[in-house]
């Protein structure tokens, strides 16, 4: 057997000293994975009534130094319908996701750029006849959602059921901002969706989503962004409980709001969905400060209120890479 090398008190002082400053510049080389589940090209700017862009929005380059700085690893990116003049879309107010959101094309192209950093998915106006069609030329393309779904139909329209049906056949989820009187009509209704389609996961977001993690009216377009202390059992939290197909999403200012409202409730929360939950920014600034930006102190807020680091890792990251199936 060798003797090891017995080691001067200078080198061994040296040595150790090597060691303690190399591992935290290793450990910083290594961040923790955040998958970002809803975000937009060309989000942020303003169109006039002729749908021409008067304000610009957010560059591709800066949305990928926005995540960058929030530490996101993986974003989906979420398109907007085609630019109609119809009822769902409320005579052309709602296109461009109430905005200036690009379509499907953009999302595909910069996702194809940058394959490591994104991932897309497919949309259109959902009562277009065309749109399975639309959404299905996108999922064959490689799109991992159907969404952002934000049109005025009812939730169990036929034409809604049709992209039900595709998202099962595709086996991808469907993300649906639900906001009473202007999107998804019939939220207290959708639990007949949620049984009908039980190899379907819907992951709900928006105004109204959120709302009813309280008892609340479900239909009270006036009450979209409710403040105060939170009383537990509201229909999106019996919707979690009692669905294995029903996820949330944590995005927005919606989002943001419904756990600021009541820390001690969204402790609670967490702890009580932590396996159907997932972070998603939807913002639209270009810099990722918590100053400026609803996604950042969202994400300050998951890992502020989660009561384990696991379920911290859980909501940031492993949720949705078990729900869109990533490497």
């Amino acid at each position: 057997m060798t003797t090891p090398p017995v080691l001067s008190r200078r080198e061994f002082l040296v040595g150790s000293a090597a060691a303690l400053a190399i591992a935290p510049l290793a450990a910083a080389a290594v961040p923790e994975p955040v998958i970002d589940i809803h975000q937009h090209t060309n989000y942020g700017g303003k169109r006039d009534t002729a749908w021409k862009q008067i304000f610009p929005a957010r560059t591709d380059e800066d949305l990928i130094a926005h995540q960058r700085a929030m530490g996101v690893t993986k974003t989906i990116l979420l398109p907007a319908g085609r630019q109609v003049l119809r009822a769902s879309t409320h005579e052309g107010r709602s296109n461009g996701l109430e905005g200036t959101c690009t379509s499907n094309d953009a999302c595909l192209e910069l996702t194809r750029k940058f394959p490591q950093a994104f991932a897309f998915g497919a949309n259109e106006v959902s009562d277009l006849a065309e749109a399975p069609t639309v959404v299905e030329k996108y999922l064959k393309l490689g799109a991992c959602i159907i969404g952002e779904q934000k049109f005025g139909v009812e939730c169990d329209s036929a034409e809604m059921q049709k992209l039900y049906q595709l998202a099962e056949a595709y086996h991808v989820p469907i993300l649906m901002h639900w906001q009473a009187g202007s999107y998804n009509y019939g939220f207290s209704r959708f639990h007949q969706m949620l049984a009908k389609y039980p190899k379907v996961n819907f992951i709900g977001h928006a105004q109204t989503w959120w709302a009813n993690i309280d008892k609340a009216n479900v239909d009270d377009p006036k009450a979209l962004y409710p403040r105060g202390k939170v009383t537990p059992g509201g229909l999106t939290d019996r919707y979690l409980r009692d669905y294995p197909n029903m996820f949330g999403d944590l995005s927005a200012g919606s989002g943001e709001g419904a756990f600021k409202r009541d820390p001690d409730h969204a402790r609670a929360f967490l702890e009580r969905h932590q396996d159907k939950l997932m972070f998603g920014s939807d913002c639209t600034d270009v810099t990722g400060e918590t100053a400026l930006c609803s996604g950042a102190r969202q994400l300050a807020q998951v890992r502020a209120f989660a009561p384990t680091k696991a379920i911290e890792r859980k909501l940031l990251f492993g949720n949705a890479q078990k729900l869109f199936r990533f490497a």
